[in-house]
């Protein structure tokens, strides 16, 4: 690889306290469309962006014109608040077949949009739609807990979409004042997924604040700059990037536990979305990897995987 990783000089945050949590604007999902077709102009790996752009176009679609779902418990989700738990606890929440529901709906709709898909991912669709309940659970609970050998490689990004899907429709039940800051915030506050990036912020009310975005439901926290989001050490911070990248990106590496982060800079990619800048940087990803660094939390519309024909008890 041509490109050589320089260290940026630091940005000053903001004086000002920004808020907490930002929930998702209600075009996310466009907003990450559009982001990953103009990537894909050019790109080495422009199939597969297109593919995801595809994939983020029909979770956008759904998401302003969802199936119906039952309310959630609002007792439990005022407990959890109260204890400063995630109310939208994933570990919980898989066990309800809502987000199944919603999967189905996703599947189909998803098909029907896009008749002219690759073999492969006609048959990685096909997969997913004839999946049993408990299989279909076994590989939720795989993907958002980090086994991705147990995981068929190929359904990954189409799950993922869903699960992300259901979660973001989820907040709207959330009352997002009542989620208080805590000490240790390396968990995403709604639903305690892990972040898939970091944003650096370039306006009010959060200009110059770092906050990291939940690789599920898309809830960014705030969470201060110089300090590494999984081992919380703040000694010998690397901020790493291709000189000549396009992306906005750059990697916080922490030699203490060796794992990095990517971090979004709005500063010089205003309209950026963070997970398509992610998925089209992978080339950062494996230079990382061959210096001993390796990811927290792998995209869920990318993640390794095994053959998943494991068997297990249902």
């Amino acid at each position: 690889m041509s490109s050589k990783i320089i260290e940026p000089g630091q940005i000053e945050a903001s004086a000002t306290t920004p808020p907490f949590v930002l929930l998702p604007p209600k075009d996310v999902f466009a907003r990450r469309a559009e982001g990953l077709a103009s990537l894909a102009a050019g790109h080495p790996l422009a199939a597969y962006l297109n593919l995801i752009a595809r994939v983020s176009a029909a979770q956008d679609e759904l998401l302003a014109n969802p199936p119906e779902l039952p309310d959630l418990d609002q007792p439990a989700l005022v407990t959890a608040l109260k204890h400063q738990m995630p109310p939208l606890a994933v570990d919980s929440l898989l066990q309800e077949s809502h987000w199944q529901t919603v999967l189905d709906v996703w599947l189909t709709r998803f098909s029907k949009q896009n008749p002219d898909l690759p073999a492969p991912v006609t048959q990685a669709l096909a997969q997913l739609q004839e999946a049993s309940h408990q299989q279909r659970l076994d590989w939720a609970k795989d993907l958002t807990g980090g086994r991705f050998s147990d995981l068929p490689g190929a359904v990954v990004p189409f799950l993922g979409a869903a699960l992300q899907l259901t979660w973001t429709l989820w907040l709207d039940q959330v009352p997002a004042q009542n989620i208080r800051e805590q000490e240790d915030q390396t968990v995403c506050p709604c639903c305690g997924s892990l972040p898939v990036a970091g944003v650096i912020h370039q306006r009010q009310p959060a200009d110059g604040a770092r906050y990291l975005l939940c690789s599920l439901c898309a809830t960014q926290w705030h969470y201060v700059r110089l300090k590494c989001s999984h081992c919380l050490g703040t000694r010998g911070l690397e901020y790493l990037h291709f000189e000549d990248s396009p992306y906005g990106i750059r990697a916080e590496a922490c030699p203490e536990c060796r794992t990095c982060l990517k971090q979004l800079y709005l500063e010089h990619a205003p309209n950026a979305d963070a997970v398509a800048a992610d998925l089209a940087s992978l080339d950062l990803d494996m230079s990382l990897a061959e210096q001993g660094f390796h990811r927290r939390a792998p995209s869920l519309l990318l993640a390794p995987g095994g053959d998943g024909n494991h068997n297990r008890e249902a």
